[in-house]
């Protein structure tokens, strides 16, 4: 029996890097997955590549309206939800205190604060009782970074938010966890310079970037029985780095 058979999966965020990762893993463990993006081109690229079981919703995150929308969708389709992972999340460096503008603060906290709230909130009609919730968190809710305490600050509230579903939603046996991933050999990670990527890759006790596929790897526990007993916790996928 595969680890999600026969599963209904919503993915936030899901065209690039960890997310289209773990959709991928989910569908070959038996998933039907619905993933989101903001732009039609690349959603419809990740559709492609993930090949089956997959309907792709454009949404933005930060849009109750958009929301309702993928929700509706999922509601028409499958009628429920085992398994969501809201993921979608902006990130930017190199933001010291003086140089972060009011366009900076909303675009962090609209989507990875805002936007997590909300995806989860109107999901919950269609979750099942026993659903599993994961977010993404980051490494630099602990490790400290000069340039990302917005980032940061943006993703740290996901903890109270986990730990606290995790009780109010006790009696549905519902668990909200988190990953917490490190340098990922993603877009993202790419976009950055080769010096940056080489200071934080030394950061890293393991030496290496992550791959996409740690993060699945990790969502796909996260998402299974064999994870059945575990609530309201974060894990790093991050080679060691938060802890140096």
């Amino acid at each position: 029996m595969k680890k999600l058979q026969d599963k209904v999966a919503v993915i936030t965020g899901a065209t690039t890097g960890m997310a289209l990762a773990t959709a991928k893993l989910f569908v070959a463990e038996g998933a039907y997955v619905f993933i989101t993006g903001r732009r039609q081109k690349e959603l419809d690229e990740a559709v492609h590549a993930i090949g089956r079981q997959v309907t792709g919703v454009l949404c933005d995150s930060t849009s109750l309206a958009d929301l309702d929308h993928l929700f509706g969708v999922v509601k028409a389709e499958k009628g429920r939800v085992d398994v969501l992972y809201a993921n979608a999340g902006h990130a930017e460096f190199g933001l010291p205190l003086g140089a972060i503008t009011e366009a900076h603060y909303e675009e962090h906290f609209n989507l990875n604060t805002k936007g997590t709230l909300f995806t989860v909130q109107q999901a919950l009609p269609l979750l099942t009782d026993g659903a599993t919730v994961l977010l993404t968190g980051t490494v630099n809710m602990t490790k400290v970074a000069p340039g990302a305490s917005l980032y940061g600050a943006s993703k740290l509230a996901l903890r109270q938010f986990a730990r606290t579903w995790s009780i109010e939603l006790k009696n549905r046996h519902i668990r909200f966890n988190i990953i917490n991933p490190g340098p990922i050999d993603t877009p993202l990670l790419a976009s950055l310079p080769p010096e940056a990527i080489e200071a934080i890759v030394a950061q890293v006790p393991f030496g290496r970037k992550g791959q996409p596929a740690d993060i699945a790897a990790t969502a796909l526990f996260l998402a299974c029985d064999d994870s059945a007993f575990i609530t309201g916790v974060e894990i790093n996928v991050d080679g060691g780095m938060a802890l140096v």
